[in-house]
């Protein structure tokens, strides 16, 4: 398994969903000192997003007005309902429980991994600022 590519499309964000798939993702990203991204199957018929920055090494860092940025859009998604309060909103560990589909998922999974690699505008485009 390779390394996700920078910036990743949405079609690639990996399946991490049941313990042996979420393991071999979470590795992978390890090997690859790469920032861990993937989405999960609920069961009930809801989404997981799940990012975690350690897998990319103590040299990774996230600039404060990202995290913020990032923080924001978490925020504002639960806020809108499209996640559940029991958001993540890291600096290290992110997770959005209750997303409605996986297209939505990988979508702001890829945006979030965008994010996580310093270009938070993929973010801003997938859940803009309240006007």
């Amino acid at each position: 398994m390779q390394s996700l590519p920078l910036p990743c499309p949405a079609h690639l964000i990996p399946d991490a969903t049941g313990t042996d798939a979420f393991h071999d993702v979470y590795r992978n990203a390890v090997a690859h000192n790469a920032v861990f991204v993937a989405i999960e199957f609920e069961k009930r018929e809801r989404w997981t997003v799940k990012a975690d920055t350690l897998t990319a090494g103590s040299d990774h860092a996230v600039a404060d007005d990202v995290n913020e940025a990032i923080r924001a859009a978490i925020t504002r998604l639960v806020q809108s309902h499209e996640a559940d309060l029991d958001a993540y909103t890291g600096p290290i560990y992110f997770m959005m429980h209750g997303v409605q589909s996986e297209e939505r998922a990988r979508e702001l999974a890829a945006a979030l991994h965008a994010a996580l690699y310093g270009d938070p505008e993929p973010l801003a485009h997938a859940v803009p600022p309240a006007p």
